[in-house]
């Protein structure tokens, strides 16, 4: 078995309920959480949603919503103001070119105001199944450079190193199963190496383990 193929395998016996963390109940809701997570937590965005979602569930709500509203609603996930741009600017463009859908493939979801691959990704596996790539997000890059999953720093090249290694089925699975063991086990500054089930196939020398 391949040293990746080895990885991913342990994790998914590790973590088989992993998924996004985001709570949402509609596509349009997990875009806009997801254009909310950037540097900020999850927890930190379901609070938020929860309040958003209860009053404001559909993308037609967003159409004529008044920007300092929204801004305020989402202050606490922090840059709100670019955020609350790009939300209200995806409305109207789902509205106006894709007949209030959210399209289903990267090309056009990247041609949102404030999405690119990571968030088109994760709206893509999360709300249709869709596998057209590998959401990267900090977890992401951080495991698969210690893991030796690829040398890069540069999130779209992280994301074809992985995909190259792993098959479609698993794209979607593996940016959870990466963030659940980043969040758990090899955190940044701190990582639990003793307690881990990659330790013994893990080449990151370059971290200090805590025993």
């Amino acid at each position: 078995m391949k040293k990746t193929e080895e990885i991913f395998c342990r994790l998914k016996k590790e973590y088989p309920d992993s998924r996004t963390a985001l709570n949402f109940s509609n596509s349009w809701q997990l875009l806009v959480a997801t254009i909310l997570s950037a540097q900020c937590t999850d927890e930190r965005v379901n609070k938020t949603t929860a309040v958003l979602f209860k009053d404001h569930p559909e993308l037609e709500d967003y159409i004529e919503m008044n920007f300092e509203d929204l801004a305020e609603h989402i202050k606490s996930c922090g840059f709100y103001r670019n955020k609350a741009r790009s939300i209200l600017g995806s409305a109207k463009k789902i509205k106006e070119d894709f007949n209030g859908k959210i399209p289903k493939n990267i090309k056009d979801l990247t041609r949102l105001p404030g999405v690119a691959r990571k968030t088109a990704n994760v709206v893509l596996g999360g709300a249709y199944g869709i596998s057209e790539g590998i959401a990267v997000d900090t977890h992401v890059k951080r495991l698969s450079f210690r893991l030796g999953l690829s040398k890069s720093k540069n999130p779209n090249v992280i994301e074809k190193d992985l995909m190259k290694q792993l098959p479609k089925e698993c794209w979607i699975k593996s940016t959870y199963l990466l963030i659940e063991h980043g969040r758990n086990i090899c955190k940044a500054s701190r990582p639990f190496c003793s307690n881990c089930i990659l330790e013994d196939i893990c080449p990151a020398d370059a971290v200090t383990k805590k025993r």
